[in-house]
């Protein structure tokens, strides 16, 4: 019942939700718009075309049904590492024999290079062997994946063009999705 679970939300913490958009009486959507609370959310959906709006309202992930419990479990890992991080400011990455502070407030964006990705911070570069899969579970949800090769941290667009973001003079391409997940946060 989402009257009920509105409720429950609303009397007690709640770290983590699962949602479906089609649900009697109300949407998932319209439920997450209704609910105040500081929570992650997962949607959990047959509809893939919700996708980029479940996105503009800071969903943690989309789960498109059918889906396995290995997809499930990740998303989970997910949140559980995002409210980690939500706990710090930094994170540290191996970079050759060395680890690496790196602060989530000087980190403009993430490049993939190969088998490698290169974190681009205000006053240097750092590169390091992760995958974007990796990385992205220690991110905040400020950092967003806007091109298969690059993540970044949308708190510090200057200027959104359809298929560029500018950050501290550095232009990253972005696709059609990542160009409309940035416009939801940059024009409020």
């Amino acid at each position: 019942d989402a009257f009920a679970a509105l409720d429950f939300m609303q009397q007690n913490k709640v770290d983590l939700i699962f949602l479906d958009i089609n649900m009697p009486d109300i949407s998932g959507l319209d439920l997450l718009k209704a609910s105040a609370g500081d929570f992650q959310t997962v949607f959990t959906t047959a509809y893939s075309e919700y996708a980029v709006e479940s996105y503009e309202h800071n969903a943690s992930d989309y789960l498109l049904k059918p889906f396995e419990f290995g997809r499930f479990l990740k998303a989970v890992m997910k949140v559980k590492e995002k409210l980690k991080q939500a706990r710090e400011d930094y994170f540290f990455v191996k970079s050759g024999y060395e680890y690496i502070r790196i602060n989530f407030d000087d980190l403009l964006f993430i490049k993939g290079e190969g088998n490698y990705l290169k974190l681009v911070e205000k006053e240097r570069s750092t590169l390091t062997r992760m995958t974007f899969e990796e990385i992205s579970g220690q991110l905040p949800e400020n950092f967003m994946q806007v091109h298969r090769s690059y993540i970044m941290n949308s708190i510090l667009v200057e200027k959104l063009e359809k298929h560029q973001a500018t950050i501290d003079g550095h232009q990253i391409p972005i696709n059609s999705e990542g160009y409309e997940r940035l416009k939801s946060i940059v024009i409020k």
